[in-house]
């Protein structure tokens, strides 16, 4: 898959996620209730740079920082990483510049030159900040923009904003799981392949709920963001999913994680995976490799859509 921009860039076909790197305000602590620092991850890093996922997805907000100076921390040994990050609207007050300055503060963490793709993490003011990304991109310090947890109408009018200087927006970036289909529904992913974005879906495994690790009897860590949506009553909800699952990661020799994230592959998308293990880099490997049949897939969705479970972050509007 690639990027169209100024120039053809080749992704692979899973990119990893760094929300849950290092502790603090909106952190892995906080979070997933991880605790998780370099010496944790580094071996993480080099196994997925070996195994060629080189797409590394960050935020300044995450962790305030953390997660971009461990991230930062790993790249100065590998070349050919491919820089992901993020300029969150809340973090701006009233400061006017604050899309250039938060954009200067995340190089200088990474120690790069420009960000490959740079995301308007959510649409608090479509009108306000998409322009600020017109100058970046025009000097080279942004390669590809991408608009994250924007609806239809919101991905119009940043995509309009930039076409009249004459720039495009790259890539959307929403939650999108078995258990959350909104920009399916919404025909967001639609639009995205009318209009060559490419759509990255971000909590395909829903924080760990599909991934066979947790049910009602081993609930997921008490406090964390995950552990109170994912409660045990939920996770009941959705064994009658995750056996399905097993089903047929049995015919393909894969996990449940495996499964999910083979689905969202199947479905045109780039999976965002969260990685902390190397044992995660192991399934992102296994599940590029699976090709599911449309009767797997159907069986899948329909599995999914019984279980009546439908978890929205509390920082996501309805794409419906």
């Amino acid at each position: 898959m690639k990027l169209v921009n100024l120039q053809n860039d080749k992704i692979p076909p899973i990119a990893l996620g760094t929300w849950s790197w290092g502790t603090g305000e909106a952190g892995g602590d906080a979070i997933f209730g991880n605790y998780l620092a370099e010496a944790d991850l580094k071996p993480v890093f080099d196994a997925a740079m070996d195994a060629g996922f080189n797409l590394w997805d960050t935020a300044a907000v995450y962790g305030m920082n953390a997660s971009e100076n461990i991230l930062a921390s790993f790249m100065k040994s590998r070349e050919g990483v491919l820089l992901s990050t993020k300029f969150t609207p809340q973090l701006a007050g009233d400061n006017d510049q604050a899309v250039e300055e938060l954009l200067a503060g995340s190089l200088t963490r990474l120690g790069v030159d420009h960000a490959d793709i740079y995301w308007i993490h959510n649409p608090a003011d479509v009108q306000r900040w998409t322009p600020k990304l017109i100058p970046l991109m025009k000097s080279g310090k942004v390669k590809h923009v991408g608009v994250s947890n924007h609806n239809l109408e919101e991905i119009k009018l940043a995509s309009s904003i930039l076409e009249k200087e004459g720039l495009r927006i790259s890539a959307v970036q929403n939650h999108y799981s078995l258990l959350y289909r909104s920009s399916e529904d919404a025909g967001i992913i639609d639009y995205c392949n009318e209009n060559n974005m490419v759509f990255f879906s971000y909590m395909v495994l829903e924080q760990g709920a599909l991934t066979d690790k947790y049910d009602s009897k081993n609930p997921m860590p008490s406090g964390s963001r995950r552990g109170i949506a994912f409660n045990p009553d939920v996770l009941n909800k959705i064994e009658s999913l995750v056996r399905v699952m097993k089903e047929i990661g049995s015919r393909h020799h894969a996990s449940t994680a495996q499964i999910a994230t083979a689905w969202s592959i199947a479905k045109g998308t780039v999976p965002i995976i969260g990685v902390t293990k190397t044992s995660h880099i192991e399934d992102a490997i296994k599940a590029s490799e699976i090709a599911l049949t449309t009767s797997e897939i159907l069986e899948l969705e329909e599995a999914a859509h019984k279980t009546g479970v439908r978890i929205k972050g509390d920082w996501e509007k309805p794409m419906v």
